[in-house]
């Protein structure tokens, strides 16, 4: 099975969205499952994982509903409040439909770096565990140091590294994220998405750009940790979909067919649909 193991829809009228801006307009539409489709069908993609993109419950119904009439998707990752006295309740609740495979803080726009570091996420964390829910983590290279805690802190929470940690692809600095990528790799809970590179990299970027970066993850994780995403529609600001998978394509062409066959979809499969979502 192939999966892309991160893709967004968002109706712009919803109004929570608060990081897209009238400015961007190949983002600022709507996007559904109409308009991927026929992606996924250009490239033989099975399923998708349907991943958050405000930091609202509401948005995370809205996306179970969009899920429940879209036989491609085979699972969400929602937005629940980790703080909230309620957060154990709410994931439970949410969890009660299959769909939901796991739940995503908005961690790099938070202003407080520390933020993963709080003892009243404690609850949220747990509760993950108890469910078999996914963490995702939607960090920046300066929050690496938090996440490794959160690693060693819950050795029994999945924890998905979305977009690599974003590292500084566009002025080309590998350090220290290559240390810190390193050292989230050495914790057995941690997985990480080949996927939001591209976005990180030059307006013109090109396969040397992102190859000191793909090879890195790929050393450190190994092709059964990697999770290829094409964070589509977002993608659309650095190429788009298809210029996206066939870099990806050569970035690992060197690796075996069972092992493209993971990063591809097979490694998706088992951290998110386990024990969950829609085979």
């Amino acid at each position: 099975m192939r999966i892309d193991s991160h893709q967004h829809f968002w109706r712009v009228s919803r109004g929570d969205y608060f990081w897209m801006s009238p400015d961007v307009e190949v983002l600022y539409r709507d996007y559904g499952p109409e308009d991927l489709q026929p992606l996924l069908a250009r490239h033989d993609i099975d399923r998708t994982i349907l991943v958050q993109a405000a930091p609202s419950v509401a948005e995370t119904e809205f996306m179970l509903e969009i899920a429940e009439a879209a036989p491609f998707v085979a699972g969400v990752v929602g937005w629940v409040g980790f703080t909230d006295p309620d957060s154990a309740q709410t994931i439970e609740r949410l969890a009660t439909n299959p769909l939901i495979v796991g739940f995503r803080p908005m961690v790099q726009d938070i202003p407080d770096d520390d933020w993963l570091l709080r003892p009243d996420l404690t609850v949220a964390f747990l509760t993950l565990v108890e469910q078999r829910l996914v963490f995702d983590a939607l960090v920046l290279p300066r929050h690496l140091s938090r996440a490794l805690v959160v690693a060693d802190r819950y050795p029994d929470l999945s924890i998905v590294i979305d977009h690599g940690a974003k590292p500084l692809i566009r002025e080309g600095l590998l350090d220290p994220w290559r240390a810190d990528m390193a050292a989230m790799a050495a914790r057995p809970n941690t997985v990480c998405k080949l996927s939001g590179l591209v976005t990180e990299a030059r307006a013109e970027w090109t396969i040397d750009d992102l190859r000191p970066y793909v090879d890195h993850l790929l050393k450190v994780f190994g092709p059964e940790r990697l999770l290829w995403g094409s964070d589509w529609p977002v993608v659309n600001l650095a190429g788009g979909y298809d210029r996206w998978r066939d870099a990806t394509q050569e970035l690992i062409a060197g690796l075996s067919d069972a092992e493209k066959a993971a990063i591809l979809g097979g490694n998706a499969a088992r951290i998110y649909l386990g024990g969950r979502g829609r085979r």
